[in-house]
C-alpha cells in the first residue's frame, strides 16, 4: 500500500457514497445493518487464517477472538471466490472499459484488490443504499457491472423487481451479479429465516428465493435478456482442485454434509443486456 492509506487512495480514485435517510436508520432496519458486521467479521477471520489474500480488510475490520466454524469459512471462500472470478470475466470482456456499481458493499475490499491487479474499470461505485444510484448513475452509458450480496433479498419482491427494472431499462449493456439465498421453502431454509428473526432480521425477499429457477426468472421477467444461476455447492465443487485442497488442510471439518446443506441454501446469479459485441453473453463461472 506504500505511503497511501486505504481511504486516501479511495478518495482519489473511486466514488463512495452513502446516504441515510430518518426513514432507513430507524430500529426496523437495524438487523439488516448489523448482517454488514457479521459478514465483515467472518470474512476477516477466513482471512487471517489463510483462506484467502486480503490485505486490506484489517484497515477496515477488527479480528474476532470468536473463532468461526469451518462451514462459515468455506462458504465464504466460496462466495468471495465466486463472485470474484466473474467480476474478473467482465472486466476482461469489456477490457476495463466500465464501471461497476457495489450495491450494499459494506466493508468491501474489491476496488483495492482490482487495483493491485490492474484491473480497476474506469469508474468503480460503492453505494450503502439502492436509491443513490439514481442520483449518480441516472445518465451514464459505459459498460456497467452491478452487484448485489445479499442485499435484495432485504428488500420486498415489489422493491426488488422494480430496482432490477431500473438497472435493465436504464443501462443499455449491463450485467448484474446476484449473491443470496436460494432453496429456502425446505426446512433447513426454514430454520435459516427463523434464526435471523430471533436477531430482528426479517427477510423480505425470502419467497424469491425458493430455488434456481426462480432466481433467473425474477431478473428475466423485469428486463434482463439472459440469466443464469448456480448454487454455492456447485461452485464450490467447481473450484479449482489445487486451492480446494490448499483451504480444506488449513482445519479439518467433520461434517461434510453441514457444509453441502448451507451451500446448497446460497446461490450466485448473473444477468446480461445487451452487451453482443463485448460477448457479455458468454460470460459464465
Amino acid at each position: 500500500m506504500g505511503t497511501s492509506t486505504p481511504m486516501a487512495t479511495r478518495q482519489r480514485e473511486s466514488s463512495i457514497t452513502s446516504c441515510c435517510s430518518t426513514s432507513s436508520c430507524d430500529a426496523d432496519d437495524e438487523g439488516v445493518r448489523g448482517t454488514c458486521e457479521d459478514a465483515s467479521l467472518c470474512k476477516r477471520f477466513a482471512v487471517s487464517i489463510g483462506y484467502w489474500h486480503d490485505p486490506y480488510i484489517q484497515h477496515f475490520v477488527r479480528l474476532s477472538k470468536e473463532r468461526k466454524a469451518p462451514e462459515i469459512n468455506r462458504g465464504y471462500f466460496a462466495r468471495v471466490h465466486g463472485v470474484s472470478q466473474l467480476i474478473k470475466a467482465f472486466l476482461r470482456k469489456t477490457e476495463c472499459h466500465c464501471q461497476i456499481v457495489n450495491l450494499g458493499a459494506g466493508m468491501d475490499t474489491t476496488f483495492w484488490r482490482l487495483k493491485d491487479e490492474d484491473l480497476l474499470p474506469s469508474k468503480y461505485f460503492e453505494v450503502d443504499f439502492p436509491m443513490i444510484v439514481t442520483r449518480k448513475l441516472h445518465s451514464i452509458k459505459l459498460p456497467t457491472l452491478l452487484i448485489a450480496e445479499c442485499v435484495l433479498v432485504y428488500m420486498t419482491p415489489e422493491q426488488s423487481a422494480n430496482l432490477l427494472k431500473w438497472a435493465a431499462n436504464s443501462f443499455e449493456r449491463a450485467m448484474f451479479i446476484n449473491y443470496e439465498q436460494v432453496n429456502m421453502g425446505d426446512r433447513f431454509g426454514q430454520i435459516m429465516i427463523e434464526n435471523l428473526r430471533r436477531r430482528q432480521c426479517d427477510l423480505a425477499g425470502v419467497e424469491t428465493c425458493k430455488s434456481l429457477e426462480s432466481q433467473k426468472e425474477r431478473l428475466l421477467s423485469n428486463g434482463w435478456e439472459t440469466a443464469s444461476a448456480v448454487d454455492m455447492m456447485e461452485l464450490y465443487n467447481r473450484l479449482p482442485r489445487a486451492e480446494v485442497s490448499r483451504i480444506e488442510s488449513l482445519e479439518f471439518l467433520d461434517e461434510m454434509e453441514l457444509l453441502e446443506q448451507l451451500m446448497r441454501h446460497y446461490c450466485l446469479c448473473w444477468a446480461t443486456k445487451g452487451g453482443n459485441e463485448l460477448g457479455l453473453k458468454e460470460i459464465t463461472y
